[in-house]
């Protein structure tokens, strides 16, 4: 088998939420293929790590919340002048905040939404504003299996992910045009600091599900991404890859 074709390294990347769990995966994997990253977190402290990780590295941290729709675009543009024309976008800020229904506050069910949800659609229309003058880019959104099939206590987050795929499929047929893919990857369970909290219980409920008997790290995901990054997946638009170790269709 033929090795993947290298990812344009004339081009760059913007990754949000890039300094933790997923994103820090994906953050991590393109700077090993010497890709222009420019991430976008609001955790000042992990892009400090994030920058002394990487010394020399063509890396923009840049401390930015997702839901600042202004400062997204500043960020983005920034990205672009500083690194490289932009490639790519990957969005991987996420929240959760989980309650029941009837246990769930207004702020609850605003913050999770304004982070997953709107947070990725500022990043997506950020981006293509500057990719349709390139002739093309590459475009990945981290949704759930939660946003497929919902979940219990997670009526904010399964709505949040559920909108990121009707974003997607939205944005797939808008951009196309301009020769931009748009795709999401729908993860199950993934060992992250998110998920940390939750504990070993849910994790062992999690690994019952999956005919594999496993639960996914974030490196697996950043490999699902790469991917559809990459010039193989350039005939791939609108697509939901669901990586969970088959979670979603039970043990």
């Amino acid at each position: 088998m033929s090795a993947p074709t290298p990812l344009p390294t004339d081009r760059s990347i913007v990754v949000t939420g890039g300094a933790s769990g997923i994103g820090l995966a994906v953050t991590t994997l393109l700077l090993s293929e010497g890709v222009p990253v420019a991430v976008l977190d609001r955790d000042a402290s992990a892009l400090a790590r994030l920058r002394d990780a990487h010394p020399g590295a063509r890396l923009l941290a840049q401390e930015v919340s997702v839901t600042d729709a202004a400062a997204v675009d500043r960020a983005v543009e920034r990205a672009a002048k500083e690194l490289a024309p932009l490639w790519g976008v990957v969005t991987c800020a996420g929240i959760v905040r989980d309650r029941t229904i009837l246990k769930m506050t207004e702020e609850d069910w605003r913050a999770v939404l304004d982070v997953n949800l709107s947070g990725t659609f500022f990043a997506l229309r950020a981006g293509a504003l500057r990719m349709k003058e390139l002739g093309g880019g590459r475009m990945v959104a981290i949704a759930s299996i939660v946003g497929l099939r919902g979940g219990f206590g997670q009526a904010n987050y399964a709505a949040s992910k559920a909108g990121v795929v009707a974003v997607v499929e939205t944005a797939a047929r808008e951009f196309g045009k301009h020769g931009i893919t748009v795709n999401a990857i729908a993860p199950g369970f993934v060992r992250t600091p998110m998920t940390a909290k939750y504990g070993e219980t849910l994790e062992e409920a999690c690994k019952a599900e999956s005919p594999l008997g496993t639960v996914c790290e974030p490196e697996d995901i950043a490999r699902s991404v790469r991917y559809l990054l990459s010039p193989e997946a350039g005939h791939i638009t609108g697509v939901v890859l669901r990586v969970d170790g088959g979670q979603a269709i039970g043990a």
